[in-house]
Formats: C-alpha cells, sequence, structure tokens
C-alpha cells in the first residue's frame, strides 16, 4: 500500500497503526502501483492544516476552502492548472513552437536545394578539368609524334640523298662497262685508250649509314601518383547543431506589467481645468 499524503509506502497491516498516528491529516491510501495518483495539495499559510484545493481568480492564487474574502469567485485548483497549462501550451505551441518548425522546414528545404547545386558544381569543376588534362594529353601526344616526324624524315631523307648517289654510280659504271664492251670488240685501237675507265674512282665504296630508331619510353602509370596530380576530393562530414527557437515579437502591451496594464484599462479622473470650451 501507499498513502499518498504522506509519500510512504506500507503494508495492509500497517495502514490503520498509520492512520491512527497522525489524526490531523486526512490520509489517502491507495495500492502501491497507483501511488502518486493523488495531487498533492499546497498547505494554507492562513490556516493550519488546511490544503488549498480551490482557486481565487481575482487574487490569482491559490486557497483553501476556508477563504471567503470579499465574495471572490473561486475554481478548483485542477480545472484552473489544467486550464492555464491548456492555454500556455497553445500559446507557446501558437508563438513559439510552430513557427519555429516552419521555419526549420523552410531551413531544410534551402539548404537541400543549397546541397543539390553544391554537388553540381562540384562534378562540373571535376568534368572541366579532366577536359583540361585531355587538352594537355593530346597536345603532348601531338608534339611527340610531330617529333617522330621529324626524326623520320630526317633520317629518310639522308638514305635517299646516299641512295641517289649509289643509282648515278651504278649508271655511270654500266655505261663504262658497255663502251669497254664496244671498244674491245671494235678493231679501232684509239677507241680502247680513249674508253679506259677511272676503276680506282669505283673502288673507294660509299660509307654505310646505319641507324639507330628511337624509342617511346612511356612513364608508368602510378594510380595514386596520377590522383595526387589531377586532385583529389577532401572528405565530406556533418555536425549537428541545435536549432534555436524562434523568437516572437511581443506587443508593447506584453512587456507592460499586469499593474501598469490595469491601470491603463481603468484610467483615474486626477483633476480638471476649465478651458471654457463645452462639447
Amino acid at each position: 500500500m501507499h498513502c499518498d499524503t504522506c509519500l510512504v509506502n506500507l503494508c495492509k497491516a500497517c495502514v490503520g497503526e498509520h492512520f491512527s498516528s497522525n489524526l490531523s491529516k486526512s490520509h489517502t491510501i491507495v495500492d502501491f502501483k497507483d501511488r502518486n495518483s493523488t495531487p498533492v495539495y499546497p498547505g494554507c499559510t492562513s490556516h493550519d492544516n488546511e490544503r488549498c484545493k480551490v482557486y481565487c481568480n481575482q487574487c490569482d492564487i491559490p486557497v483553501c476552502t476556508s477563504y471567503q474574502h470579499l465574495g471572490h469567485k473561486l475554481s478548483e485548483i485542477l480545472e484552473v492548472l489544467d486550464e492555464k497549462k491548456l492555454l500556455k501550451n497553445k500559446s507557446e505551441l501558437n508563438k513559439d513552437i510552430f513557427p519555429t518548425y516552419q521555419e526549420i522546414v523552410k531551413d531544410l528545404q534551402n539548404r537541400i536545394s543549397q546541397l543539390e547545386k553544391e554537388y553540381e558544381d562540384l562534378l562540373m569543376e571535376i568534368t572541366k578539368h579532366g577536359e583540361e588534362w585531355h587538352r594537355e594529353i593530346d597536345e603532348l601526344v601531338k608534339k611527340l609524334k610531330a617529333e617522330v616526324d621529324e626524326m623520320k624524315n630526317t633520317q629518310l631523307q639522308t638514305l635517299q640523298n646516299q641512295l641517289d648517289e649509289v643509282k648515278n654510280k651504278v649508271l655511270e659504271i654500266k655505261e663504262g662497262i658497255n663502251f669497254i664492251e664496244f671498244a674491245v670488240n671494235s678493231s679501232d685501237i684509239s677507241k680502247l685508250f680513249s674508253g679506259s675507265l677511272n676503276v680506282n674512282k669505283y673502288r673507294r665504296l660509299p660509307n654505310k649509314i646505319v641507324l639507330s630508331f628511337p624509342k617511346f619510353i612511356p612513364g608508368n602509370i602510378n594510380r595514386e601518383k596520377l590522383n595526387e596530380l589531377f586532385g583529389v576530393l577532401s572528405s565530406a562530414s556533418f555536425h549537428e547543431k541545435k536549432y534555436s527557437m524562434k523568437a516572437t515579437q511581443k506587443s508593447v502591451e506584453d512587456d507592460i506589467s499586469t499593474p501598469v496594464k490595469q491601470l491603463l484599462r481603468n484610467p483615474e479622473n486626477i483633476t480638471t481645468i476649465d478651458t471654457c470650451y463645452f462639447f
């Protein structure tokens, strides 16, 4: 068992003794599972051993049932508390909580839009940087190809010049052989002497041009270093920050204390001045 008045736990055998221990109180005994279900009313400052179970609407204070003051209207304190709590909750919901949640919704929607734009800009930036790299690589490939063509043309021209020179000597040698055969078959001795060929000139053979070809030595593709060269992404993160309750605009009347508001609502005539005018 439980005494909601004294806030103590009891067994059933001790309930009677507990009642008799303090007859000045009105003990409320309940099952242990129903403890704290009985409201504890505040004690009355004017009447000993009395609890304030009613509320004075004019004085705006809780009083006991023995209170009969100037015929003021009294209400059940629980009803007043419930009404005040409901009105206070409604006021807080309307003025503070509801507008704050509306602002949070608006803020989240704006930040979602901002998130979409930020990531879209990030993708565009990466794409643009990739295009710049492609252009640089294309320029590098173009430059290397131009160097290859230049090397090829230089070596080709060298071989071609030597080929033309050797071909000319081949023609000269062939003509000399034909003339010697003609002179030998002829009975004219003078032709043999006039057709003699300078063989020593052709004994000295041209130097053979040995070519060494360029090789392309590709650089190693290191993805880690490639990432560093191209650019890396910083990590994305988020942290929580508390929202603050939306500050409501208070009226001038709300900032005026209760006695002053009462004074403004009920003006008193302090003096009268004769102005000689009638209305």
